[in-house]
Parts: C-alpha cells; sequence; structure tokens
C-alpha cells in the first residue's frame, strides 16, 4: 500500500507541473492556431463547397481567449451544484478513505480469512479445490504483474516515439495513453485525442499531425500484436489467438465489463478446462 501511495505522488509530482505549463503554453498558441486555420484550412474548404465561407477570427480569438482566461472562475459555478449533490460527494468521500482502511485488514487478516474458508471445503475433495484454488490464484498473480509491465513499456513507447516526432507535450499524453491500456482501446483514444489537440496547436503541417497519429498507429499494433499477447497471455498461458478472441467473446456477452475483465476470466476458464481435461483423460469416456 505504502509503494502504491509513492508511485501516485511521484506521477502527481511529474504530470501537474508539466500540465501547469502546458496549458499556459496552449493558452498563448490558441489565437496562432485560429490564425492558422483561417489561412490554410479554410481556402480548402471553399475549393471543396464552391462558396465563400465567412470567418471572423478576430471574435473567435476574443471569444476564446475570454472563456480560456475566466477558466478560474469556473468554481463559482459549480459550487451550488456541489452543495446541491453534497450527500454524495461525502459518500464518494468516504468510499474513498474506507477503501486503504479495508485494503489493511485484509491484507493483515487473510491468512484467518483463508483458513476459514478453508475448513468449509469438504474434506473428500479438498485436495482438488485446494490445487484449482491454488493455480487460479498464480495465474491471477501473473496477469497483474504482465499487466503493469504492459502499462510501463507502453508508457514508455508514447512517450519516446512522441518525443522522437518532435510533440512538446510528449512525456504527458504518453504517460496518460500507456497507464490507461489496461483499458482496452481507452488508452488509445484518449492519448490520441490528446496528442491531435496538441499537434494541431504545435505544428503547421499535417504530414507532422499525421507522424503522430502513426505513433499511436504503431503502439496499438505493438500493444495488440505483441505486448500483451506475450507478457500476459504467455504468463498466464494464453496463446496470443486466445486473448484476442477472448477480448471478442467476453466483449460481445458483457460488453465494456466484460472487455476489462476478459483476459483475467479467461485465465481462470483455462485453469478449470486443464482439470476438466485431466479428468477426461482418465474417465471411462477416455478409455
Amino acid at each position: 500500500m505504502l509503494s502504491l501511495l509513492i508511485a501516485a505522488v511521484l506521477l502527481l509530482l511529474i504530470l501537474l507541473p508539466l500540465l501547469q505549463k502546458e496549458l499556459a503554453t496552449l493558452s498563448i498558441r490558441l489565437p496562432i492556431f485560429i490564425d492558422t486555420l483561417r489561412t490554410k484550412f479554410l481556402p480548402h474548404l471553399q475549393q471543396i463547397f464552391g462558396t465563400a465561407l465567412q470567418w471572423d477570427s478576430t471574435v473567435l480569438k476574443a471569444f476564446a481567449l475570454e472563456h480560456w482566461q475566466s477558466a478560474g472562475g469556473i468554481a463559482e459555478k459549480i459550487l451550488p451544484l456541489l452543495s446541491s449533490s453534497g450527500g454524495a460527494i461525502a459518500a464518494g468521500l468516504l468510499n474513498l478513505l474506507l477503501t486503504p482502511i479495508a485494503m489493511f485488514y485484509l491484507l493483515r487478516d487473510w491468512p484467518q480469512l483463508i483458513s476459514k474458508i478453508d475448513a468449509l471445503i469438504p474434506r473428500h475433495s479438498y485436495v482438488k479445490f485446494a490445487q484449482i484454488a491454488s493455480e487460479i490464484d498464480t495465474v491471477l498473480a501473473e496477469f497483474l504483474r504482465g499487466q503493469i509491465a504492459v502499462m510501463l513499456l507502453m508508457s514508455a513507447f508514447y512517450s519516446m516515439a512522441l518525443w522522437a516526432v518532435g510533440l512538446e507535450f510528449a512525456l504527458p499524453i504518453g504517460i496518460v495513453a500507456g497507464m490507461l491500456v489496461f483499458v482496452p482501446y481507452l488508452g488509445m483514444v484518449l492519448g490520441l485525442s490528446l496528442a491531435t489537440l496538441a499537434a494541431a496547436m504545435q505544428f503547421s503541417a499535417l504530414a507532422d499531425v499525421v507522424w503522430v497519429w502513426a505513433v499511436f498507429g504503431a503502439g496499438q499494433l505493438l500493444e495488440g500484436m505483441v505486448v500483451t499477447p506475450r507478457l500476459v497471455g504467455e504468463r498466464v498461458g494464453l496463446h496470443p489467438l486466445a486473448v484476442i478472441f477472448s477480448l471478442l467473446a467476453f466483449g460481445q456477452l458483457l460488453g465494456f465489463v466484460g472487455v476489462l475483465l476478459a483476459l483475467p476470466l479467461s485465465a481462470i476458464l483455462l485453469v478449470a478446462l486443464r482439470h476438466l481435461k485431466a479428468w477426461y483423460v482418465s474417465s471411462e469416456l477416455y478409455l
């Protein structure tokens, strides 16, 4: 728990100063971006649609800067809403406070809880139950280690690749995209959206933005075809093709939650199938 807390604090110490700096940079470049849209993008639209389009960049820049600079006053608008939903906020804060406390007692009393459950298992099936539970525990632990390795590796890949193509906001976007890969497609979609916005503000040529898109395309292929199957699939004993099919099957059955739980559930099913196969081979049905 202490290690997780230290990691979270370090992540905030890295991201928050960068985010503050980049928001200031974004506010400076926003008028330049609007002028670029007017001078380069608007003529292409006029050629496509064959009509003259009206564009008052002065009004648009004034509107953007006014709302950007007044973002600090959002608290005044949000406070009445927060006061009306104070019960839900208090419940959320209470759950946030109770989670580490419950985790502490679970970690401390885990052996006693397991021993009480162990005492309820029928003695004639005890050996098989204990063997299956031990294998499931091992598989899920390997899954967690593999998933953490995927998150760290993809964070490093996105950060270095975006830095290589010249994106100034490479580190925070790369960390966000990599840390969210445990939710399939969320890290790629959010990272791509943030990177596209940052690239549009920074670069004037479309080719530079395309390079940013290529980084996320390559990252998605690398994560889906190589990193996750090898670091997660091989750790839990799943074939790379089984990883892909499990994501599709559980996603179809349970939706987003199924995609999120596809690999650990598949690992548990794999343990069950191994024992089912062993029973079948030793049974009269096979002989």
